[in-house]
Protein backbone atom coordinates (compact mmCIF):
# COMPACT_ATOMS: atom_id res chain seq x y z
CA UNK A 1 0.00 0.00 0.00
CA UNK A 2 1.49 3.32 -0.92
CA UNK A 3 0.82 6.64 1.22
CA UNK A 4 0.95 10.26 1.35
CA UNK A 5 2.18 12.06 4.36
CA UNK A 6 2.10 15.49 5.21
CA UNK A 7 2.11 17.81 8.04
CA UNK A 8 1.93 21.59 9.01
CA UNK A 9 -0.54 22.42 6.58
CA UNK A 10 -1.39 25.32 8.42
CA UNK A 11 -4.39 26.95 6.78
CA UNK A 12 -2.55 26.44 2.99
CA UNK A 13 -5.37 24.42 1.48
CA UNK A 14 -3.81 24.72 -2.39
CA UNK A 15 -0.66 23.10 -1.29
CA UNK A 16 -2.09 20.41 0.59
CA UNK A 17 -4.74 19.78 -2.37
CA UNK A 18 -1.55 19.54 -4.70
CA UNK A 19 0.16 17.37 -2.36
CA UNK A 20 -2.52 14.88 -2.05
CA UNK A 21 -3.47 15.34 -6.01
CA UNK A 22 0.81 14.53 -6.69
CA UNK A 23 0.12 11.10 -4.32
CA UNK A 24 -2.86 10.34 -5.63
CA UNK A 25 -0.96 10.41 -9.04
CA UNK A 26 1.46 8.08 -7.43
CA UNK A 27 -1.12 5.66 -6.61
CA UNK A 28 -1.30 6.50 -2.79
CA UNK A 29 -4.69 5.11 -1.49
CA UNK A 30 -4.49 7.02 2.04
CA UNK A 31 -3.04 10.62 3.50
CA UNK A 32 -1.39 10.71 7.13
CA UNK A 33 -1.40 14.37 7.95
CA UNK A 34 0.70 15.10 11.51
CA UNK A 35 -1.33 18.01 12.62
CA UNK A 36 -1.54 21.67 12.82
CA UNK A 37 -3.99 21.85 9.67
CA UNK A 38 -5.56 24.86 12.13
CA UNK A 39 -9.15 24.95 9.95
CA UNK A 40 -11.36 22.25 8.84
CA UNK A 41 -11.90 24.08 5.76
CA UNK A 42 -8.26 23.19 4.77
CA UNK A 43 -8.49 19.84 4.45
CA UNK A 44 -11.85 20.04 1.72
CA UNK A 45 -9.79 20.63 -1.19
CA UNK A 46 -7.49 17.24 -0.50
CA UNK A 47 -10.74 15.17 0.43
CA UNK A 48 -12.17 16.11 -2.95
CA UNK A 49 -9.71 13.57 -4.24
CA UNK A 50 -10.99 11.01 -2.94
CA UNK A 51 -8.64 9.08 -0.63
CA UNK A 52 -8.85 8.32 2.84
CA UNK A 53 -7.32 10.80 5.41
CA UNK A 54 -6.01 10.19 8.78
CA UNK A 55 -5.26 13.62 10.86
CA UNK A 56 -4.23 14.34 14.40
CA UNK A 57 -3.61 17.63 16.04
CA UNK A 58 -0.77 19.93 16.62
CA UNK A 59 0.13 22.67 18.63
CA UNK A 60 -1.84 24.57 16.35
CA UNK A 61 -5.25 22.85 17.67
CA UNK A 62 -7.26 25.32 15.34
CA UNK A 63 -11.25 24.59 15.41
CA UNK A 64 -11.68 20.65 16.62
CA UNK A 65 -15.10 20.55 16.85
CA UNK A 66 -15.57 21.52 13.56
CA UNK A 67 -12.76 19.03 11.91
CA UNK A 68 -14.86 16.04 14.24
CA UNK A 69 -17.83 17.43 12.18
CA UNK A 70 -16.14 17.12 8.89
CA UNK A 71 -14.92 13.86 9.74
CA UNK A 72 -18.43 12.87 11.02
CA UNK A 73 -19.69 14.01 7.70
CA UNK A 74 -17.67 12.52 5.44
CA UNK A 75 -18.51 8.95 4.99
CA UNK A 76 -15.78 7.46 6.47
CA UNK A 77 -13.37 9.64 3.94
CA UNK A 78 -11.67 11.42 7.05
CA UNK A 79 -11.03 10.20 10.37
CA UNK A 80 -9.80 12.50 13.18
CA UNK A 81 -8.05 10.78 15.53
CA UNK A 82 -6.83 13.69 18.51
CA UNK A 83 -3.30 13.89 19.65
CA UNK A 84 -2.32 10.50 17.98
CA UNK A 85 -3.36 7.45 15.89
CA UNK A 86 -2.07 3.84 16.29
CA UNK A 87 -3.21 2.34 12.71
CA UNK A 88 -2.93 -0.86 11.06
CA UNK A 89 -2.51 0.27 6.62
CA UNK A 90 -1.18 -2.03 4.56
CA UNK A 91 -0.55 -5.29 7.16
CA UNK A 92 1.87 -2.28 8.91
CA UNK A 93 1.65 -0.89 12.11
CA UNK A 94 1.97 2.58 12.31
CA UNK A 95 2.10 5.70 14.71
CA UNK A 96 1.50 9.39 13.98
CA UNK A 97 2.04 12.08 16.18
CA UNK A 98 2.58 15.86 15.71
CA UNK A 99 5.49 15.95 17.91
CA UNK A 100 9.13 14.15 16.90
CA UNK A 101 10.45 13.50 20.32
CA UNK A 102 7.16 11.42 21.16
CA UNK A 103 8.00 9.69 17.38
CA UNK A 104 11.18 8.71 18.34
CA UNK A 105 9.78 7.49 21.90
CA UNK A 106 7.08 5.62 20.34
CA UNK A 107 9.52 4.21 17.68
CA UNK A 108 12.22 2.53 20.22
CA UNK A 109 9.37 0.72 21.45
CA UNK A 110 9.67 -1.55 18.59
CA UNK A 111 5.75 -1.72 18.58
CA UNK A 112 5.43 -0.25 15.29
CA UNK A 113 6.64 -0.63 11.82
CA UNK A 114 7.25 3.08 10.97
CA UNK A 115 5.93 6.77 12.83
CA UNK A 116 5.34 9.69 11.28
CA UNK A 117 5.72 13.13 12.99
CA UNK A 118 5.77 16.91 12.41
CA UNK A 119 6.13 20.50 13.98
CA UNK A 120 9.43 20.81 13.07
CA UNK A 121 8.85 22.14 9.24
CA UNK A 122 12.07 20.14 8.80
CA UNK A 123 11.98 17.25 6.62
CA UNK A 124 13.69 14.25 7.79
CA UNK A 125 13.91 10.24 6.93
CA UNK A 126 15.37 8.81 10.45
CA UNK A 127 16.13 5.51 11.62
CA UNK A 128 15.32 5.05 15.67
CA UNK A 129 16.82 1.81 17.38
CA UNK A 130 14.24 -0.26 19.25
CA UNK A 131 14.44 -1.60 22.52
CA UNK A 132 14.13 -5.03 20.71
CA UNK A 133 17.49 -4.66 18.93
CA UNK A 134 15.50 -3.53 15.79
CA UNK A 135 15.16 -0.61 14.00
CA UNK A 136 11.93 1.79 12.88
CA UNK A 137 11.82 4.31 10.06
CA UNK A 138 10.58 7.83 11.62
CA UNK A 139 9.63 9.99 8.81
CA UNK A 140 9.00 13.82 9.40
CA UNK A 141 7.94 15.49 5.45
CA UNK A 142 8.39 18.42 6.92
CA UNK A 143 6.29 21.94 6.29
CA UNK A 144 3.45 21.23 3.36
CA UNK A 145 2.70 25.15 4.04
CA UNK A 146 6.05 25.59 2.86
CA UNK A 147 6.44 27.93 6.07
CA UNK A 148 10.40 29.04 7.20
CA UNK A 149 11.24 25.94 4.79
CA UNK A 150 10.80 24.24 0.95
CA UNK A 151 7.20 23.22 1.07
CA UNK A 152 7.48 19.19 0.84
CA UNK A 153 5.49 16.09 1.76
CA UNK A 154 6.53 12.35 1.79
CA UNK A 155 5.17 9.03 -0.02
CA UNK A 156 5.85 5.56 1.35
CA UNK A 157 5.19 2.41 -0.20
CA UNK A 158 4.31 0.36 3.42
CA UNK A 159 4.87 -3.04 1.63
CA UNK A 160 8.75 -2.55 0.87
CA UNK A 161 9.27 0.21 4.30
CA UNK A 162 10.41 2.35 1.35
CA UNK A 163 10.30 6.77 1.70
CA UNK A 164 11.00 9.67 -0.10
CA UNK A 165 10.57 13.61 0.39
CA UNK A 166 8.70 15.56 -2.35
CA UNK A 167 8.75 18.99 -2.37
CA UNK A 168 5.20 20.28 -3.41
CA UNK A 169 5.72 22.19 -6.69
Amino acid sequence: MKICIVSDSHDAAALLAAAVARARAWGAEAVLHCGDIIGPNTLRAALDLGLTMHVVHGNNLGDALALTKLAAASAGRLHYHGDHARLELGGRRLFVTHYPHIARGMAATGDYDAVFCGHSHRAAIETQPTATGGAVPVINPGTVAGIGAPATFALGDLASLAFAIEPVA
